[in-house]
């Protein structure tokens, strides 16, 4: 035993020495130059700082992009957990400035409950009837107020989009297709939204160009309730996608119309149109063949375009039948810094400046709005309802409820809860007959506390809460409303009487 000892004693101090002698003669690192063997424990620090920080640094509401309250909330929500907190908010409210506080009503009004625990689990359809104004032939009211954002197939894993879906169809909620096209892990029963991207995948030609033949042929064999045009996200507004070649198997080429193993880079804006008319042209062309709502995704940066926009549409011939409006904080598998950090307007800036557009020219009835960018907390998606958003869309939210641990390693195929990865290894780990059920489950639990805050501002669904029911703080100095802080005018953000009275009615009379 004491010969093996010194054995393994002695080949260890040779492969320390070996490693010194490496690092003292090499040039790449001047860390390592100077500090032979232990420089090696910075690198090794650098790598896992963001776990180390993660779980044993930052505080509960601290780490960027979800803190550690918002990730426990989507966790316990998701396994059907306790998601209350208690001993208070650990929020710094005393000084944080843009702290949104929703202001409830001590009576409760005509539609709201006042039984404890109310209204656990009802659906909560959208106010609005989306494609009705335009009377798109397949117009329809969204079942869900929140539902499952664009993410393709390819960014993420076949068990993940299938668990996704599935739990979308558990909760009655759309699930967006994202520009990845439909890919067989997208037909297991839940309702779809098809996303038309830049490179027009799954709808494209041999030589990638717009078929609308081959998208009327998709919607029609597919369980497609309404086509969506990304014009850009919120995470790289006017960058494009790239899907590297390692993430290229043989089912997303096939998927996507693309050849296997090569880089699949999105161009980063359309070649089916090239300006308002044209874009407007397009959406009429693909609702008269599909007879499906289509609307707009798009990160808000230069305001032009939301001028032109909504004047065209006021004579009424043309228009989409929806808006979706994807804040700068959105995510994504993979961008640069620049962009992820520094283009295109936060969610609440950016929207507040394409509705307030529409209001001024009296269309805000006539097209649904919806809005995504870290909506899938409740706080953040009743401020985006007194705005005036109809209906949110979960991205990150809906990967943290499948498993999703915020490594941010989206970038590399080495998400370690196989979720952005095509990576065997990873993906195995990923059972979906479990991470159905709890995206289904946080889907209800956040609608449960949108119908809980409403009633607690004293109305029935979050549609009918307005800007003047949320203040944002200036630390403990004053509370402004977010009509004043947004330059909205009277009855901006809310339902016009009729369609209040509408969805009142479909909310108080469920059993």
């Amino acid at each position: 035993m004491g010969r093996r000892l010194k054995r393994m004693a002695g080949i260890s101090v040779a492969a320390v020495g070996g490693v010194a002698a490496y690092d003292l003669v090499q040039k790449q690192h001047a860390i390592l130059r100077n500090f032979p063997v232990v420089g090696h424990f910075r690198y090794l620090l650098e790598k896992v700082g963001p776990e180390l920080r993660q779980y044993i640094v930052t505080s509960n509401d601290e780490e960027r992009p979800f803190s550690r309250d918002h990730r426990s909330w989507i966790y316990a929500s998701s396994k059907g957990e306790n998601n209350y907190f208690g001993f208070g908010t650990d929020n710094d409210v005393e000084r944080n400035v843009g702290y949104p506080i929703i202001k409830h009503r001590t009576f409760a009004g005509t539609g709201a409950s006042t039984a404890p625990h109310a209204r656990e689990g009802v659906p909560v359809p959208v106010a609005k009837v989306m494609g009705a104004a335009r009377g798109r032939r397949h117009a329809f009211r969204p079942a869900s107020v929140v539902n499952v954002s664009g993410m393709s197939f390819g960014a993420l894993s076949g068990a993940a989009i299938r668990a996704l879906n599935e739990g979308a169809a558990l909760a009655d909620c759309l699930h967006n297709t994202g520009e990845g096209a439909l890919s067989p892990h997208h037909q297991r029963g839940g309702d779809l939204v098809f996303q038309i991207g830049t490179a027009y995948f799954g709808c494209r030609d041999e030589d990638g160009r717009f078929d609308l033949d081959r998208l009327v042929d998709v919607v029609t064999s597919n369980p497609v309730r309404a086509i969506e045009i990304k014009l850009s996200q919120g995470a790289k507004p006017g960058l494009g996608g790239m899907l590297p070649a390692a993430k290229v198997s043989p089912e997303i080429a096939a998927t996507r119309g693309i050849p296997e193993g090569q880089d699949c880079a999105s161009p980063s804006r359309h070649t089916a149109f090239g300006d308002i008319d044209e874009m407007l042209d397009f959406v009429e062309r693909i609702a008269d063949a599909t007879g499906l709502p289509v609307g707009i995704k798009s990160a808000v940066g230069n305001l032009d375009f939301w001028d032109d926009l909504v004047d065209r549409m006021r004579s009424g011939e043309r228009g989409v039948d929806f808006v979706n409006v994807d804040g700068g904080e959105g995510g994504t598998g993979a961008a640069p810094l620049v962009f992820a950090d520094s283009v295109a307007y936060p969610f609440r800036v950016g929207f507040a400046e394409v509705y307030k557009r529409f209001a001024a020219a009296g269309l805000q009835d006539d097209v649904v709005f919806i809005g995504a960018g870290k909506l899938g907390l409740p706080e953040n998606a009743v401020v985006a309802f007194a705005l005036g958003v109809d209906m949110v869309n979960v991205g990150r939210e809906a990967m943290l409820s499948i498993g999703c641990i915020q490594a941010q390693k989206c970038h590399t195929d080495h998400c370690p809860v196989g979720i952005a990865t095509q990576d065997p290894r990873y993906t195995r780990g990923l059972d979906v007959e479990a991470k159905k059920q709890r995206l289904a489950n946080y889907v209800v639990a956040l609608r449960r506390d949108l119908i809980k805050v409403s009633e607690a501002v004293g109305v029935s669904h979050p549609s009918l809460i307005t800007a003047d029911d949320v203040d944002l703080l200036d630390a403990q100095r004053t509370a402004t409303s977010l009509g004043e802080v947004y330059g909205y005018e009277p009855g901006w953000g809310g339902l016009p009487t009729e369609l209040a009275t509408e969805i009142d009615r479909l909310m108080t009379t469920r059993p």
